[in-house]
């Protein structure tokens, strides 16, 4: 029973593909869970014991406080027990508006201005005199955000058009709605002149804006001082004051801030205006009386724009001036974030501005401040977008965590992070359906000589690609000067694998994706971002498949197909079709649960009484990509689904959501829109991301297969199984921000292992085989 008690004890999870899982975690100690991707490990330490930590959490507050929180469902399991309130530390976007930055976001900021405020010549007052959030330190003209918008009227106005054309290029103001009628449909009033024959147009909607005069287009854009009434409203005699475009959309969507609006306005809005570094600030977003206080020169800006490992240097020199705990304090947060391996960022670096791994590594950082003990941290691939280097950063801080006291639960596929573990779940076998179990659990020693498939993966270390290719010719960048790019000369070689390496921060992907494809257009570039489809998107939609297989249900039922459409006729009226309800909760995050009407199916229930081959329409959405091809007899179908199966979806169900991807496997949904190509430049962005050793393995096949076919790779990456199977590395470095920006390496894998010597090198070599040394 006292055993029980030292562990968190899960029975029957059944969340996802999970099959009644049964499993204790030794609370105190660091746990890593495993797994190819889709084998279960997000659903047990996420959608199982994550949520419900949270959940009861909630429960122990009064109703009042209850009903402002988060409302999470419970997860489908029979008993979890000894849970410890839980910290998640995900790899979701840090946001926070324009006013975030790294500064704010890890709170050295206050520090520095109670610094300023005690020591600064001349002082500009209190603290808060310092700050770029508060009224009293902001720069008045910018309002602290260090630049403007300004409406850009050639980007807002097609003067080809009339406005019945729609001349003005805003969602808001297009042709039918109503801001556009107060231009396009009003005439001027006048008290005691309300007849409609009486009313006179204000302008002409029909004329394009180019023949306008300039007193027509002054009035259209800054008139005022007059009243409107529009010929439709004269039942109900609406009159309204008259203001120009320029004013109104100016007031409307750019004062309150891109970052306000909804998407639709933000990106309609983001297309018409142009964002200036503020003139009086010079984007320092300070008052004057804020940068005029300094300390040897220089300004609380000065000190937020030096990268942190050189602030820290800075801190030191004059730490010994001023007793007291406040440059202590500064140097222990900013030592945390350094030794993570982010001394190349700012603190005036804006967080929406970071990448998830980056973000990722902050927050945790900041937890590593905290008092707080006998809690679970719970990791989302904490190494991604890491170097080697890094990645032994990134072990000090995750068992500093766990020696404050804390049960620390990570789930991840890289090798050395797994090496720290104090004990091990395997989920698997295999993904999707085929998963969903716990295929081993116990110490690393024991993994290793596992039969599982992360026990094989983990105890072999592959060598040296034994014959890399020739290059068939090159794509040149000349002069590279981007960011921290330091007049940059570099050859792609065509016609084979190139990876290019460095520690995170040094360049590479300003290299690559910036400079290279911006030199290099045709490259057909695959990153992790949004894979650019609506919410409702799912491999089913983007592949094309789904209007065919809604035909087929038509065809058999003699109904219309749209009655099949979880977007059209057949949608559940509760949920809209789509399975769950969000509910938004303003000020915090927003919450999802599963419609309770159709039970996440999507559809009204009468429309699931039919049935094709077994299935109902909905059971579908439910099938993998795999079992699909097996599923459907239309050659059409199986077509459209093999490249998804080809580059390691095969797992993924067809009514999966897109945007509920990892950023892996939204590259590898590109790819796979576009796996066929020949004779192409492929660009990818870190493609390991959520990968597991094995699938790594099935990803170095495909880009293989993609370079045999005639086409030209090319692959940001750390991962060092890739590095040592490439043909060509290009090494970015040797440090990170100001300390990198130059090309320390080119050459094949071997020669890198042989002679170069550069911190890639350094790792590459130690993650040879024993009976693959180098022979430097």
């Amino acid at each position: 029973m006292r055993e029980d008690r030292q562990h968190i004890v899960v029975t029957g999870a059944r969340a996802n593909n999970l099959k009644g899982v049964d499993l204790r975690i030794p609370l105190g100690v660091l746990t890593v869970v495993t797994g190819v991707s889709g084998s279960g490990k997000s659903s047990v330490v996420f959608g199982t014991i994550a949520v419900e930590s949270q959940r009861q959490l909630n429960e122990v507050f009064p109703a009042f406080i209850r009903n402002r929180l988060p409302r999470y469902e419970r997860p489908e399991f029979d008993l979890i027990e000894n849970l410890a309130p839980a910290i998640v530390v995900d790899q979701k976007p840090v946001g926070g508006g324009t006013r975030s930055t790294v500064g704010t976001m890890t709170e050295v900021n206050p520090v520095l201005r109670v610094l300023f405020s005690r020591y600064g010549e001349p002082s500009a007052g209190p603290s808060n005199f310092y700050s770029f959030n508060d009224p009293q330190g902001m720069c008045p003209h910018c309002d602290g955000l260090g630049a403007t918008l300004q409406l850009d009227l050639d980007k807002l106005l097609d003067l080809d058009k009339s406005l019945n054309e729609g001349a003005i290029r805003h969602s808001n103001f297009a042709v039918g709605t109503n801001y556009w009628k107060r231009y396009a449909q009003i005439s001027r009033y006048e008290k005691g002149r309300a007849r409609e024959q009486d009313l006179e147009p204000v302008f002409d909607a029909d004329k394009p804006l180019a023949r306008y005069t300039k007193q027509e287009m002054d009035l259209l854009l800054h008139g005022e001082g007059f009243q409107t009434i529009r010929p439709d409203d004269l039942n109900n005699v609406a009159i309204n004051d008259y203001e120009g475009v320029v004013p109104r959309l100016t007031r409307r969507f750019v004062k309150p801030g891109l970052e306000s609006l909804k998407d639709k306005e933000r990106r309609s809005t983001e297309q018409v205006v142009t964002e200036r570094t503020c003139p009086e600030c010079g984007g320092a977003r300070l008052s004057r009386a804020a940068l005029d206080s300094t300390i040897d020169g220089r300004n609380i800006a000065d000190y937020c724009a030096m990268e942190i490992g050189d602030l820290v240097t800075e801190l030191e020199r004059v730490a010994g001036r001023w007793p007291g705990p406040v440059v202590p304090a500064a140097l222990a947060s900013l030592r945390r974030i350094a030794s993570v391996g982010l001394g190349y960022l700012t603190l005036n670096r804006p967080t929406r501005t970071l990448s998830g791994g980056e973000g990722q590594r902050l927050k945790t950082v900041r937890h590593l401040g905290s008092a707080l003990t006998g809690m679970t941290y719970i990791f989302d691939e904490p190494s991604v977008g890491l170097h080697a280097h890094d990645v032994d950063r990134l072990n000090r801080l995750l068992l500093d965590l766990r020696d404050k006291g804390n049960t620390v639960l990570i789930v991840e596929h890289n090798r050395d992070v797994i090496a720290i573990a104090d004990h091990v779940i395997d989920m698997g076998p295999e993904a999707g359906a085929r998963g969903g179990e716990i295929v081993f659990t116990g110490t690393v020693e024991k993994l290793a000589h596992s039969g599982t498939l992360t026990g094989r993966h983990f105890r072999v270390q592959p060598g040296l690609k034994p014959a890399p290719r020739t290059a068939t010719g090159q794509l040149s960048v000349r002069g590279a000067r981007l960011h921290n790019l330091r007049e940059v000369d570099v050859d792609f070689p065509t016609g084979v694998l190139t990876v290019v390496t460095g520690v995170a921060g040094s360049g590479k992907s300003t290299l690559v994706s910036k400079v290279f494809t911006q030199e290099h257009p045709r490259a057909i570039v695959l990153d992790q971002s949004a894979v650019g489809m609506n919410p409702r998107s799912t491999p089913a939609t983007y592949t094309g498949i789904w209007d065919m297989v809604r035909k087929q249900y038509a065809k058999a039922h003699g109904l219309d197909a749209s009655l099949f459409s979880f977007n059209a006729k057949g949608a559940c009226p509760e949920c809209k079709g789509r399975g769950t309800i969000t509910t938004d909760l303003a000020f915090l995050d927003p919450v999802t649960t599963v419609c309770e009407l159709c039970e996440g199916s999507r559809y009204r229930a009468d429309v699931l009484e039919h049935r094709v081959k077994g299935l109902d329409i909905a059971q579908v959405l439910d099938l993998t990509v795999a079992e699909s091809r097996d599923h459907f007899d239309d050659p059409a179908v199986v077509r459209r689904l093999d490249p998804l199966h080809e580059v390691g979806l095969g797992y993924l169900t067809l009514g999966r959501p897109l945007s509920m991807l990892s950023g892996g496997e939204r590259q590898r949904v590109k790819l796979a829109d576009r796996l066929h190509e020949r004779g192409s430049v492929y660009v990818f962005d870190e493609p390991t991301t959520g990968l597991h050793m094995a699938d790594v393995g099935n990803l170095l096949a495909l880009l293989d297969r993609l370079v045999d076919a005639g086409n030209t790779v090319i692959a940001i990456e750390h991962d060092l199984d890739v590095a040592k199977h490439a043909d060509w590395i290009i090494d970015i470095g040797p440090g990170a921000g100001e300390h990198g920006g130059r090309v320390v390496f080119t050459g094949t894998p071997a020669e890198m292992a042989e002679s170069a010597d550069t911190t890639t090198a350094r790792f590459l070599r130690a993650s040879l085989p024993a009976a693959e040394p180098s022979t430097a």
